[in-house]
């Protein structure tokens, strides 16, 4: 029989912070089946302390203390994968992947954390090798039921930054990071002429939080530290869930669980979590 996975993605800014101002009674409360961690910024002794009780694929950052990505399941998922390449890439604790079998169905899950990047620098043109390493992988996995997950500090559209006028020549918002995700949310196999005045073909990936809240600004994901910006909502929307076509099919519910004050939140990033029917 089907039955309904909760998958939850979210930028933890460091598990062991995150544990110590409240992560566990959301996840204890939350129902989630799978979770996706990025900026785990801890070895796989820590996370595992901090997470008791979950199963990891799990790949640290080069640099101790920094990203980290992982796959958290209750029971042992397949060998975890490392799958984009690129000349002098580095993907260590930014891209990790892994099967995850439900009822005899598989689903591919990733967790992504893409670099934060910074117009005109050496940090953006990494960021670009590491999007087109993306964007490579995505292609591949068209026609499996695969979904994305994590922080790919990019704001899609104009709905996804609430101050998008002030961010259109910085990183995040820039005109050719917006591009690649035309493409990979473009109608499968028709042309996409991107924001960028690019061409190419769309791989018809779908954007499962757009999907679902519609044509309004955000819910966002992402708030700034500095001034009011978490109550204010000015905010960004750069933490996704992508579904392949055949899992957008399965995708029953979405929501931003957004922390109900400043000071109760355990992030920066809230969860962005889904429910999806496997296992027919």
């Amino acid at each position: 029989m089907p039955r309904s996975v909760r998958i939850a993605s979210v930028n933890v800014n460091g598990i062991r912070a995150a544990v110590r101002k409240g992560m566990l009674p959301w996840l204890d409360s939350s129902g989630v089946d799978v979770l996706t961690l990025q900026e785990v910024r801890a070895d796989a002794d820590q996370l595992s302390a901090a997470l008791p009780g979950w199963h990891f694929a799990f790949d640290e950052a080069t640099a101790k203390g920094r990203a980290g990505v992982a796959i958290g399941t209750r029971s042992p998922a397949g060998e975890p994968r490392i799958t984009l390449t690129g000349d002098d890439l580095d993907t260590r604790g930014r891209w990790i992947e892994a099967d995850v079998d439900v009822d005899g169905e598989t689903v591919t899950v990733v967790s992504a954390y893409v670099f934060t990047g910074e117009a005109g620098t050496d940090r953006q043109v990494a960021k670009y090798a590491f999007l087109d390493a993306a964007q490579e992988r995505l292609a591949a996995l068209t026609d499996d039921l695969a979904l994305v997950t994590g922080d790919l500090n990019v704001g899609h559209r104009e709905l996804d930054i609430r101050n998008w006028r002030g961010n259109v020549k910085k990183a995040g918002f820039l005109p050719q990071e917006r591009a690649y995700f035309d493409r990979i949310l473009g109608e499968r196999g028709a042309p996409v002429s991107a924001v960028d005045g690019s061409a190419g073909i769309g791989l018809g990936w779908v954007d499962v939080g757009r999907r679902f809240a519609g044509e309004v600004d955000g819910p966002y994901t992402w708030w700034s530290n500095r001034g009011k910006a978490f109550d204010n909502d000015t905010g960004w929307r750069i933490d996704y869930h992508l579904a392949s076509p055949s899992l957008s099919e399965r995708v029953t519910d979405y929501r931003v669980v957004r922390a109900p004050s400043w000071d109760t939140r355990w992030s920066d990033h809230a969860p962005v979590v889904a429910d999806y029917t496997l296992g027919l």
